[in-house]
């Protein structure tokens, strides 16, 4: 069989995607339509999954027999923005350097779409009797959000794919385990006043300070007695608070505040649980509050939660994917979540990711792949579809 590709079919390819800019925030329509027509100009017809305001589309297709239960190939095409960080190349058009490719969504993930998009004419050459199903998401990056609904598509599905491979950085290690996440915004309702006055107002920033002076405890409670699960760096639940925003100006009491927090979960532990001992401490607070005046109060809602992804160690999904890395290198488990344990759990397949390039380079200014390890990666892809075409 000929080589999936060569270097230069994977990087016009991987030009092409990071000259749309598809962070979160923006439409990936136009990047969908040149991927669709990429593959319709090879025989391969894809399908469109669309968010309700027909802004954004997943991308479904299948290359092989139909009707079979298949590889299913996933990858998400929005970015993290480049906005506030100090590029100093330009991040939506690819340049080389030393052996490295920079540009918005080199590492996280189109390199990997690249790849897997550059290995369609081999794929369609090869006659496959176990098919290639290729599914590429929006909005992942904010919560795993657009492929809950090509989740909801393939579940009608007669037949869905046996085994599922997450192209995400991982510097192509077999990883089986990622944490879950939940995120919540917590809105503090509290009475105006001068701040020479301060007394008969309430304070919402000093509510809200208390709220995430709780969650900090928490955060250290867990990194000093666990629970802890070996395999991963930080081997216990992390609490986090991202943002806040409150007060208007410093003479005033502050009405409003409102602040953004994460828990990112071991298998171990249900993030819901914390979550419920946060809405105590708040509705002990907004009883205090409401002495002052009843119109106060605490308000927390959920924004964004996905589960941890978990594919047992004895799986022969494993065994597989460890063939086509070529490697016995032991199992990875990584900090940050995939859709991988979206597609588990609702679809029931064995899952695990595995990709070129490093998300220590992913969400950075500058943000680059190796060539190496799209090479390594080409070879991934021929590998596959070694295994899945006729002897």
């Amino acid at each position: 069989m000929n080589d999936v590709m060569n270097d230069a079919a994977t990087l016009s390819i991987l030009r092409q995607l990071i000259s749309f800019d598809t962070t979160s925030a923006r439409s990936n329509l136009s990047l969908m339509a040149w991927i669709q027509d990429y593959l319709s100009g090879h025989g391969v017809q894809s399908d469109l999954i669309y968010n309700d305001e027909k802004t954004k589309a997943n991308l479904y297709a299948t290359l092989g027999p139909a009707g079979r239960a298949g590889v299913m190939l996933s990858g998400h095409t929005d970015t993290v923005p480049v906005t506030g960080q100090d590029w100093t190349k330009a991040p939506h058009s690819l340049s080389e350097e030393n052996g490295r490719f920079y540009g918005r969504g080199t590492a996280d993930m189109k390199g990997f779409i690249a790849v897997a998009l550059a290995a369609v004419p081999a794929m369609q050459a090869a006659q496959l009797q176990t098919p290639i199903h290729l599914a590429l998401s929006y909005d992942e990056e904010i919560g795993c959000v657009g492929v809950r609904r090509m989740i909801t598509m393939l579940q009608q599905h007669p037949v869905k794919p046996a085994l599922c491979i997450i192209g995400e950085p991982t510097g192509l290690q077999v990883v089986n385990k990622h944490k879950g996440k939940l995120a919540a915004r917590v809105t503090v309702r509290g009475k105006a006043c001068h701040s020479g006055m301060a007394p008969q107002g309430v304070n919402a920033v000093n509510y809200a300070a208390r709220l995430i002076s709780w969650l900090e405890q928490q955060a250290r409670l867990r990194q000093q007695q666990g629970p802890f699960e070996e395999g991963y760096d930080i081997p216990f639940s992390t609490v986090h608070t991202g943002t806040v925003q409150g007060g208007q100006a410093l003479n005033i009491v502050p009405q409003h505040c409102s602040f953004l927090f994460e828990v990112r979960n071991i298998a171990s532990e249900n993030p819901r649980d914390l979550l419920a001992q946060l809405r105590d401490q708040a509705e002990s607070l907004a009883l205090e509050m409401c002495q002052v005046d009843d119109s106060c109060g605490i308000d927390i809602e959920i924004t964004t939660e996905y589960p941890g992804l978990s594919t047992a160690e004895s799986s022969e999904a494993i065994t597989f994917v460890r063939h086509l890395t070529n490697s016995d290198a032991p199992l990875g488990n990584i900090n940050f979540g995939t859709e991988g344990g979206l597609f588990s759990q609702a679809l029931q397949i064995p899952t695990l990711v595995c990709g070129p390039g490093s998300m220590e380079q992913g969400h950075k200014p500058d943000e680059y792949i190796e060539r190496s390890q799209l090479q390594q990666c080409q070879a991934f892809m021929q590998r596959l579809i070694n295994r899945l075409s006729p002897p």
